[in-house]
């Protein structure tokens, strides 16, 4: 059963909870950034729709400005429910290898500017021949391996013979190139540099060696959230595939420029002593990944101790400042597991209701 969403006005003390909350003067705050950075720069931001899976928030950073006017999408699924949402520029990250996906991802690009990942030349020449029946075109971007040691090509000899495979196939237009990369720990900004640069120069050397064999990369897209302020430095990037970065999350906080949006709304239901007290919100609704819990936001006297699957315990060195029937709010590790919990973003202004979003794309895992 599906709880009637709150009205518009509804002060947060009469909010039913759990409820996932999104500041909306973080969120803007955090569009207007990507606003600024991008403005007078070649590269873009191609937010990752994985990482908010409503069209409607999506639309803001486009309407914001600084974008490619598109978003990234991790499945076919999630990018049908961006083009159903009025978004017409879409980039799947992911290999579409399936002949019944692919035929979807044709169908898209009836409608939509639409390009895939692709590290492989047998899913190329299926692509382009599943494609050229169906009078359509698929754009496709080469993956590089950076950092990440899953999809992608090894070498960059392999770039090249699968950039000119797809310009000579019918029912595709190679692209350009793509990459994804991660940092791990609370770097600090020269290290953010140091290493974004070196693995996003990987995915560029990639792509002028294309175009040094004569054939054009209009796109090369790479980048994270932790990368945002040192792509504009590269000249040949052109987007970033940023997505943490709009909502935020504790394990991305060394990224200063950005604030925390996605809050969870969490009622004490219990205090069994006077350094405990129960919530009533667990790990169904929360993400907590490789054991990494949430936190309590303006309570740095109060630790997550452990969380059940419907509860979550807190406890305090002190005596416990909450009791019970007092609210609390939550701050994830990880937002794009947490907003995939969840059926509707609820957005709140100075206290109150203002928005409500449905999370059109969750479970949109095929």
């Amino acid at each position: 059963m599906t709880t009637q969403p709150p009205a518009i006005g509804t002060p947060l003390s009469e909010l039913d909870t759990p409820a996932l909350l999104v500041d909306l003067d973080a969120l803007e705050h955090n569009f207007a950034h990507i606003s600024e950075l991008y403005a007078d720069s070649v590269c873009k931001m191609r937010e990752h729709a994985k990482n908010i899976k409503t069209p409607a928030i999506l639309h803001k950073q486009i309407e914001a400005g600084g974008t490619v006017g598109g978003v990234c999408a991790a499945k076919v699924a999630e990018a049908e429910v961006m083009v159903e949402g009025g978004i017409k520029d879409i980039l799947i990250t992911s290999q579409v290898v399936t002949p019944d996906k692919i035929a979807r991802v044709c169908s898209l690009s009836r409608e939509a500017d639409t390009k895939v990942a692709i590290d492989d030349e047998r899913n190329l020449r299926l692509i382009s021949s599943i494609s050229d029946r169906a009078d359509t075109d698929v754009g496709v971007l080469i993956e590089v391996n950076t950092s990440m040691d899953r999809a992608g090509i090894r070498r960059t000899e392999q770039g090249i013979n699968l950039a000119r495979l797809a310009t000579d196939l019918p029912g595709v237009t190679f692209r350009g190139v793509m990459s994804h990369q991660s940092i791990s720990g609370d770097p600090d900004t020269e290290t953010r540099f140091s290493e974004g640069r070196r693995w996003m120069q990987m995915c560029v050397d990639v792509g002028n060696a294309i175009e040094d064999a004569g054939i054009p990369v209009e796109i090369v897209s790479t980048g994270e959230t932790f990368t945002i302020d040192v792509a504009p430095g590269m000249s040949e990037v052109t987007e970033v595939q940023g997505g943490t970065y709009a909502l935020m999350n504790t394990t991305s906080a060394y990224m200063e420029d950005f604030q925390f949006a996605a809050k969870i709304l969490t009622t004490v239901i219990s205090r069994p002593s006077d350094h405990i007290a129960i919530g009533d919100v667990g790990y169904r609704a929360l993400a907590a990944p490789n054991g990494v819990l949430p936190s309590v936001e303006g309570h740095d006297d109060i630790e997550v101790d452990s969380l059940a699957p419907d509860h979550i315990i807190l406890k305090s060195q002190d005596a416990m400042p909450l009791r019970v029937g007092d609210q609390f709010l939550l701050l994830s590790a990880q937002q794009d597991i947490l907003v995939n919990r969840w059926d509707r973003f609820i957005g709140v202004r100075n206290g109150l209701v203002e928005s409500v979003w449905p999370i059109l794309a969750r479970g949109c895992h095929h």
